[in-house]
């Protein structure tokens, strides 16, 4: 009779984990996997790739996963490959072909047309994505041939540059805002050009202030036991650097920050988030984040642990 299998052991792991995720698996299964190797107890992203797409996907683990809603209205950066002269169901290569044309392009023709597509624009949402029509995801609809109408939405493209054209498949690097569909810029760049075109190939090059080249592979992550793993990790406090911070060189108005309690400090300007730090500690404490009301008054939003911060006497 055989032994029964040991339960994974988890443990408690904090910190964020810049992931180069490798085409053809969902960001839910890159997270799981990345979770597995570093044993940790808690996990999630911050926002998702889709299985055709590759490159950077930050994952936050354990107290980090408290921040991440600080990095989802990031901008992001993608090198993007469009094919011309065929359409798809889905606007990128996962879908049906629906249209071929001839393409006569060249390059000439195509610095007009992205200059189109720079700066504030609007997108149609495609009807194979997660935004939702009375409680239900869009790509289930679309799999069960439906289509609803979806109204546009601002986006805006502060890059788009051509990097390489072969007569029929150009590479584009973009930097792009938050909610901005790649494969829907591809569909509507081939609209334009008349010939039609879905997105070949996508890798996230960089988002929040991060690249790809700082990130480690999923299977090199892999290759690695739990504690070298865990060294790739970095800090919580990086995921609010953009932030305002506030430094507290007072013990107690620290503990009590640390305890949830709000702190009433001298009238300032209201502030949506601030980073909040322990200046009072020989190494200064990354504390947590929180927002600043019109009388001063900082109310706790997001905060690390408390267990690393005594009271003082």
């Amino acid at each position: 009779m055989t032994g029964a299998v040991p339960r994974r052991s988890w443990r408690p792991v904090d910190g964020l984990l810049l992931l180069d995720k490798p085409v053809g698996i969902t960001s839910t299964a890159a997270l799981q996997r990345a979770r597995r190797t570093l044993q940790a107890e808690k996990a999630g992203h911050t926002g998702t790739l889709d299985p055709l797409a590759s490159g950077l996907l930050p994952l936050c683990f354990g107290q980090a996963t408290k921040f991440a809603q600080f990095l989802l209205d990031a901008d992001k950066r993608y090198r993007a490959r469009v094919a011309l002269g065929l359409t798809t169901s889905t606007g990128d290569a996962e879908g049906e072909p629906l249209e071929r044309r001839p393409v006569a392009v060249n390059v000439a023709d195509l610095e007009p047309v992205l200059a189109r597509f720079r700066g504030a624009i609007q997108q149609v949402p495609p009807m194979h994505s997660a935004l939702k029509r009375d409680g239900r995801p869009l790509y289930e609809l679309a799999r069960a041939g439906q289509t609803v109408d979806r109204a546009a939405r601002p986006v805006e493209i502060f890059a788009l540059d051509l990097l390489d054209f072969d007569g029929v498949t150009m590479d584009l690097d973009v930097h792009c805002s938050k909610g901005t569909y790649i494969r829907v810029l591809a569909e509507d760049i081939g609209a334009a050009l008349g010939c039609g075109a879905h997105l070949a190939a996508l890798q996230r090059t960089a988002t929040s202030g991060w690249t790809l080249a700082q990130s480690v592979a999923l299977a090199d992550l892999e290759a690695l036991d739990e504690g070298a793993a865990e060294g790739c990790l970095l800090p919580p406090a990086l995921m609010v650097s953009h932030l305002p911070a506030l430094h507290l060189d007072d013990p107690q108005l620290v503990w009590r920050l640390s305890q949830g309690q709000r702190l009433a400090l001298s009238p300032q300007a209201p502030a949506a988030a601030i980073a909040v730090w322990d200046a009072a500690a020989a190494d200064p404490r990354f504390l947590g984040v929180v927002s600043r009301d019109a009388e001063g008054v900082l109310h706790p939003i997001r905060l690390m642990a408390s267990t690393a911060v005594s009271r003082p006497s």
